[in-house]
């Protein structure tokens, strides 16, 4: 058993069954044990893989349209810069090696990573100490002025609370103790809960993210008071789902059981985008709708680039043309992962003026 575990098992002993949110919370944050405080998780050695650790070709298509949405707005200066959970840093070091073409955007840009473990902000350094970043606990501790913001793979790990229906009582699913070990269950029921995202289909699992709401209500006022833009690219659905368990452990590059290690491997939910937009639109930001990733990598030129990079190093070309396939084929990442595009004015993100298709 994890440290962590015994940590969380003294927890429910003493309080009770503790709600799927405050489990994954435990797991992936506690100040000594929590996955992301502890470890750096990505690459071969780590147990996931993210769009900017497959191909550079992510991160530069990222960084011209942050950069074309900036001259859209009159290229304001200064502007902050930022990107919620960056990772090694190497999508923003993408970014900023692309849009360095653009006369005036790096030099403008105060880069902010908002970022709260020790080992990825050291990782964070080693790729971007050369820029100067800034560092935020949250996105409120990010500084005023034009707001251009980035959010890849972030909102799937914060955590989710789950209900369920039984015998026509809402219910909420917990994490308890059976013979010292962890297991789901049930709260008593709990009637009427004004955060159900809709639907009472019996046995059936609702998930609702109240901290993603949050924060995308936070990015929504940001825009509307200092202008600019944000992009979130996760993995999710765009239209109004009735249900579905969506919480998973990946360990190893392999799917886990939850409960198993906690601390120990990385949990995540599927982002539900129709709520973050919402969320972003009530606080008085624009939302422009969501795209498919593959869809708008391929309106973004990406296709091009890969045929750029394939010619200068031929060597390379059969790992390119894999790479691109992952970001970009609708049985890989094209249209599981998505992006949602947010702006404080009327001026469309690029991309977003028109529906791309899948």
């Amino acid at each position: 058993m994890t440290p962590l575990h015994e940590i969380i098992a003294a927890r429910i002993r003493e309080g009770g069954p503790m709600p799927v949110a405050e489990y994954m919370a435990l797991c992936l944050s506690h100040p000594e044990h929590g996955y992301y405080i502890t470890r750096d998780p990505l690459g071969k050695a780590g147990d996931f893989t993210t769009a900017p650790e497959i191909s550079q070709m992510f991160g530069e298509m990222i960084g011209l349209w942050l950069a074309q949405a900036w001259m859209d707005r009159g290229s304001p200066k200064p502007f902050v810069l930022a990107e919620l959970g960056p990772g090694r840093g190497t999508l923003m070091a993408d970014i900023l090696r692309a849009s360095a073409r653009v006369e005036g955007f790096v030099e403008a840009a105060e880069i902010w990573l908002v970022e709260t473990s020790p080992a990825l902000r050291r990782k964070q350094w080693e790729s971007l100490g050369a820029h100067q970043p800034h560092w935020a606990d949250d996105i409120d501790g990010l500084p005023d002025g034009p707001l251009f913001l980035i959010a890849n793979e972030f909102f799937d790990a914060l955590p989710v609370r789950q209900f369920t229906v039984q015998n026509g009582a809402l219910c909420e699913r917990m994490v308890g103790l059976v013979h010292d070990r962890l297991a789901f269950g049930l709260s008593p029921p709990l009637g009427d809960a004004d955060d159900l995202p809709g639907g009472t289909e019996e046995d059936a699992v609702y998930e609702t993210c109240p901290q993603g709401r949050s924060i995308a209500a936070t990015i929504g006022a940001r825009l509307a008071s200092a202008g600019g833009v944000a992009l979130v690219v996760d993995y999710g659905h765009a239209a109004v789902r009735a249900s579905g368990d969506t919480l998973q452990a990946m360990q190893g590059h392999a799917y886990a059981d939850p409960l198993d290690a906690p601390g120990e491997a990385d949990l995540t939910a599927h982002v539900d985008f129709i709520a973050l937009s919402k969320a972003a639109e009530g606080a008085g930001a624009t939302g422009w709708g969501v795209r498919g990733q593959g869809a708008l990598l391929d309106w973004l030129g990406i296709r091009v680039r890969a045929a750029m990079l394939a010619k200068k190093q031929p060597e390379r070309a059969e790992e390119i043309e894999a790479a691109l396939d992952r970001l970009t084929n609708p049985e890989a990442m094209g249209t599981l992962f998505k992006a949602l595009a947010l702006s404080g004015d009327d001026i469309p993100p690029p991309g977003f003026a028109e529906e791309l298709g899948a």
